[in-house]
């Protein structure tokens, strides 16, 4: 068993904790100690949010217009295509835009330059992971990163910079490659780098999981810190479906955050291999095989099950699971043993997929994209603030 396979059955295994689904006695105390270490991280928390307060810990500033784009929750809300939708309209309406990203689970650097670096403390001096210059896609996704891949992949005027100090990626993204507008991908706990706007993401069908803190559960930080937010967008919304409950809970804990509610649409398929796209209404009445390593692969397979495809074989795999070609063939072999005609995987996915010379069966992907259902003033507003800064 390698690392990376260590590390996500580990994550399984706690994820199943913290959901519950494991009740044995050994389980149960386990839980307690993630309890514990769930108040521990919480103080922790709440101790460097203090320290940056009270200017301790000191915040940078860019000269430009920083945008973090965050979570409470680990993963799950869907914050890749709302990043997206800003670099797009911001990038359409003049902005030079860059996207700065942890880029997790990307490629290490080689080793001895992980050594030298320690040693030598020059890391800092080292340049971060271009991905787009906003011309040219310049890596691939085991490189870059899955998400800072695709939003490179799909934004070919926005820049995209990946490091894990965010500062030095930002300082890079201004000075080197002429970028006016900063998106923070992921950054509502990244404080070294101040930002002018705070959009907040949280899944409107489970907004803060179990309500408890890292490794307890999956909040990042305590419920009442989204008072730093300036705009909350409520993903996976439903037409029709009332929040009423969860709009005044989020109005008193943040009264003066604007609430905009956007959902997941999806518009096409997608050939994972050769680019074709093919209609959503292909889907309908078809055997599909469904295969997906995000947070929530359950959201994924009831947008096909909705879209009317018979969902005959699924398998799922840990969030940015980078997969092997042996595990598709025998996926693959597993859905034609189920009668499946299409295999259909995510769109974050399919940029982790190998090559494959033969393919029994057509392997697609779900585009998605954000329609914003109500607050669409709110949107705009939002843009109008950076735009004419």
């Amino acid at each position: 068993m390698t690392f990376r396979e260590f590390q996500e059955r580990t994550e399984q295994y706690l994820i199943a904790i913290m959901a519950g689904r494991r009740q044995t006695a050994y389980d149960r105390c386990f839980c307690a100690v993630l309890f514990t270490l769930s108040r521990l991280y919480r103080t922790m928390v709440q101790l460097r949010l203090s320290l940056y307060h009270e200017r301790v810990l000191r915040q940078r500033m860019l000269g430009c217009f920083v945008i973090s784009v965050g979570n409470l929750t680990c993963g799950g809300t869907g914050k890749t295509p709302v990043v997206e939708v800003f670099a797009r309209t911001l990038a359409a309406r003049g902005r030079r835009v860059a996207v700065l990203s942890r880029g997790y689970r990307s490629k290490a650097p080689p080793l001895l330059e992980r050594v030298r670096a320690f040693f030598f403390k020059d890391y800092d001096t080292s340049p971060p992971r271009v991905v787009s210059d906003g011309r040219r896609l310049l890596m691939d996704s085991a490189m870059a990163g899955d998400e800072p891949y695709m939003l490179a992949s799909n934004l070919p005027q926005v820049r995209v910079v990946v490091d894990k100090d965010r500062v030095k990626a930002g300082r890079y993204a201004v000075q080197k490659l002429g970028a006016d507008t900063l998106l923070l991908d992921d950054g509502f706990q990244y404080l070294r780098l101040k930002p002018r706007l705070n959009i907040l993401l949280i899944d409107s069908t489970e907004p803060f999981h179990n309500h408890h803190p890292l490794p307890r559960g999956l909040l990042r930080e305590p419920i009442k810190n989204l008072r730093r937010a300036d705009y909350i967008f409520l993903t996976k919304c439903e037409k029709g479906r009332r929040l009423h409950h969860l709009r005044r809970f989020l109005q008193r804990h943040n009264p003066r955050a604007e609430i905009i509610e956007c959902t997941h649409r999806p518009v096409r398929l997608q050939d994972v291999f050769s680019g074709e796209r093919r209609p959503l209404a292909d889907l309908k009445g078809r055997r599909v095989a469904a295969v997906s390593g995000i947070a929530v692969p359950a959201s994924f397979e009831e947008f096909l099950r909705r879209l009317g495809a018979d969902l005959v074989y699924a398998e799922q795999f840990a969030d940015h699971h980078r997969y092997r070609q042996q595990e598709i063939i025998d996926f693959i072999n597993g859905a034609l043993n189920h009668g499946a005609e299409m295999v259909v995987t995510t769109e974050k996915d399919a940029v982790r997929f190998p090559r494959l010379d033969r393919r029994d069966l057509p392997v697609f992907f779900l585009r998605v994209e954000i329609d914003i259902l109500s607050g669409r003033e709110n949107f705009d507003q939002c843009i109008g603030r950076i735009c004419f800064l």
